[in-house]
């Protein structure tokens, strides 16, 4: 398993997905979307899972945790809301349907659900998978070790473990009926820092 064997999309909303996510994330937040894509693609890879949309699960993890940053960050709904709506925006720039947009939507609320059943959603699963990976060090054999480091090299996790902590522990502190606040009193801190990723800069 390779990087190379995961192409990104080369389509509007993929290409505009990473211009948003590079203009208004930090660059350790930009690095944990694109790490997220990969752990998705290589999960789904590593389980057989067929009929992937693959410029879909790409947006969607390109975006996920747009809606923490300054600018999009709404004072009523949970990131992951505000992000998603922001993909709903972007995808219909972008000439998706109504139905596909979405599904957007779904996919990076999802992410953040203690589980997705792939059965209802398998981008969402997907992305639930890859996003606990990342964050909270999930199930790290389900990868190769060799495949872990080379996204690791290619996208280092730099200051992911201080940023997204103290960004998720303000939005718990200042929306505390949302998913922030659920992450923070199940030791988000604690598992970003004791993720076994860390370990294998």
């Amino acid at each position: 398993m390779l990087i190379v064997d995961f192409p990104v999309p080369d389509t509007v909303a993929a290409r505009g997905a990473l211009e948003l996510a590079t203009e208004y994330q930090s660059a350790a937040i930009t690095a944990h979307a694109l790490r997220s894509w990969l752990w998705a693609e290589g999960i789904a890879a590593a389980e057989g899972r067929t009929g992937v949309d693959h410029e879909l699960l790409y947006v969607a993890a390109v975006l996920h945790d747009l809606g923490t940053v300054t600018e999009y960050d709404n004072h009523t709904v949970s990131y992951e809301h505000a992000g998603g709506h922001v993909a709903v925006a972007l995808t219909a720039g972008a000439g998706w349907p109504a139905e596909r947009r979405h599904r957007v939507l779904d996919v990076i609320v999802r992410h953040n659900w203690p589980s997705v059943d792939p059965e209802l959603d398998l981008e969402g699963y997907l992305l639930e998978r890859a996003t606990g990976l990342d964050i909270s060090g999930s199930r790290p054999d389900a990868l190769p070790e060799a495949f872990l480091r080379e996204v690791l090299a290619a996208h280092p996790r730099g200051t992911l473990a201080a940023e997204f902590g103290a960004c998720v522990t303000d939005q718990a502190s200042r929306k505390p009926t949302t998913s922030a606040r659920r992450l923070v009193d199940g030791g988000l801190l604690r598992k970003l820092a004791a993720n076994p990723l860390e370990r294998l800069r």
